[in-house]
């Protein structure tokens, strides 16, 4: 198996730190007031350090600084946490793509202008809507005029390669506010967008709601008109639906996200963080302190699994087809010295018969149904 061979290219690090928690949000993140953050960035330099020790990078392609939110970190420690991981993943490569994500309301210049010193080529910016009615109701801290000053900021210091992330199916979300938001988002004319749908998380406010029934979601049909709009307009605006969230002008799409979705390895750094190196997956201890605490011991892990051929092989499929160009019969015999159909032919004729998935010269993808049906399609691949 590809994986138990594969030196990682891509480094995935997470910043656990929010000025407040959304209301959708179940990700391992802490409010930052009272946060021991400089203790957290020397614990993330022993993790990277045992963790290149046990397993030494090659070139790097993808690095992704995710959270939380990682521009909370002020100009100074932002400065420290940048020079560190080029310490230990250098960027050797000249096309390295290095994201961050940001929000909006935690952006300045003297931020932003450390970020791009250190090394960050692409920002991603958790906009999530245009309407500040509907920010304030998922517990968003940043309104519009945020969004515009920080993206004004970001093209000052030299960024162009920006993302916005959008949601839809907001509680009380209609199909004419998210056109209004798709209008605003397109002026801004950005070489990427992504765009999910909400779910409703356990351990969330917003469950909290739901189960009392005091959240008002839009109903299933204007959530499909709502995914169907969003591809309609994107699509007329000259942006290719890679992914089935994702959008991006050509040579813009997320190099990072995709080693995910081609079932790539990757390290991961951080509290909660998860990676995936030699065909085992990790998960990191969540909490700041006992994350702190445990890099003083060794790796900080949580849990440790080998990945089996098979699981492997089911993640490969379920994570392939996301992206719309699908699955590749080459990229397959690759990473598992078997054939496609000798595996899954079964499951994907019965999809094919079923058109939620269609051939392609190379392999399967998605057919317009099965876009829409997604999560049926990624579920025929899960063993018993």
């Amino acid at each position: 198996m590809y994986q138990r061979q594969e030196t990682p290219q891509a480094v995935y690090i997470h910043i656990p730190f929010c000025t407040n928690k959304c209301h959708y949000c179940d990700f391992n993140s802490f409010v930052l007031k009272g946060q021991p953050v400089m203790d957290y960035l020397d614990a993330l330099e022993r993790e990277m350090e045992q963790t290149v020790a046990a397993v030494p990078p090659g070139e790097i392609e993808t690095i992704f600084v995710g959270g939380g939110t990682p521009t909370v970190l002020l100009p100074d420690q932002m400065e420290s946490f940048l020079r560190r991981v080029r310490t230990y993943f250098p960027n050797r490569s000249p096309h390295i793509e290095f994201s961050m994500e940001a929000n909006p309301g935690t952006t300045d210049l003297e931020k932003l202008q450390a970020m791009k010193e250190g090394g960050v080529n692409r920002i991603s910016f958790g906009v999530q809507s245009f309407d500040n009615g509907l920010l304030e109701g998922i517990g968003r801290i940043h309104n519009t005029d945020d969004v515009y000053r920080s993206l004004e900021n970001a093209r000052k210091v030299g960024f162009t390669n920006m993302s916005i992330d959008l949601m839809f199916g907001l509680p009380k979300q209609t199909v004419g506010i998210l056109n209004d938001t798709i209008d605003k988002a397109l002026a801004l004319n950005l070489p990427h967008y992504s765009i999910y749908s909400l779910k409703v998380e356990e351990n969330t406010l917003f469950h909290t709601l739901y189960q009392k029934n005091q959240l008002p979601l839009p109903e299933e049909d204007e959530e499909l008109n709502m995914f169907l709009l969003i591809m309609d307009r994107l699509k007329n605006a000259g942006y290719s639906q890679y992914e089935i969230s994702n959008f991006a002008k050509p040579g813009f799409e997320s190099r990072h996200n995709s080693m995910y979705w081609l079932n790539r390895s990757y390290y991961g750094i951080g509290a909660g963080a998860h990676g995936y190196t030699y065909g085992n997956r990790h998960i990191n201890i969540k909490g700041v302190q006992p994350y702190i605490d445990a890099t003083r011991e060794g790796l900080p892990i949580l849990e440790r699994y080998e990945i089996s051929e098979q699981d492997a092989m089911e993640d490969f499929m379920m994570v392939g087809l996301r992206l719309l160009r699908g699955v590749n019969r080459a990229d397959f015999h690759h990473q598992f010295g078997r054939e496609l159909e000798s595996v899954f032919g079964t499951e994907l004729n019965r999809l094919i018969g079923q058109n939620l998935l269609e051939l392609t010269e190379n392999g399967y993808r998605l057919s317009p149904q099965g876009i829409l049906l997604g999560n049926e399609v990624f579920g025929a691949f899960l063993s018993e």
